[in-house]
């Protein structure tokens, strides 16, 4: 338990930046799950809409320190490929 107050609101700050962060995390994760709705279905169009939309939401959790940058390049990098296999 913390005794001291700047402690104190160590552990509050911690517990407001975690809310925000799962917020966010589960925000890309949703975005994902559009995406692979999409390839599941075969619908082209919606994957790539889905496509456009997920990977802005991955640079923004990278820029707020959420996911790192390598992870959320990866991803990307995976969800392209998949788009891209796709077409073929």
């Amino acid at each position: 338990m913390a005794n001291t107050s700047s402690a104190k609101k160590a552990v509050r700050k911690i517990e407001a930046r975690t809310e925000v962060n799962k917020s966010r995390r589960s925000r890309v994760r949703t975005f994902i799950r559009k995406f692979e709705d999409a390839i599941a279905l075969g619908d082209k169009s919606a994957a790539q809409a889905a496509f456009k939309d997920a990977e802005p939401e991955m640079m923004r959790a990278v820029s707020n320190g959420v996911i790192h940058k390598n992870t959320a390049s990866r991803k990307v990098s995976r969800l392209a490929k998949r788009l891209k296999n796709m077409a073929a």
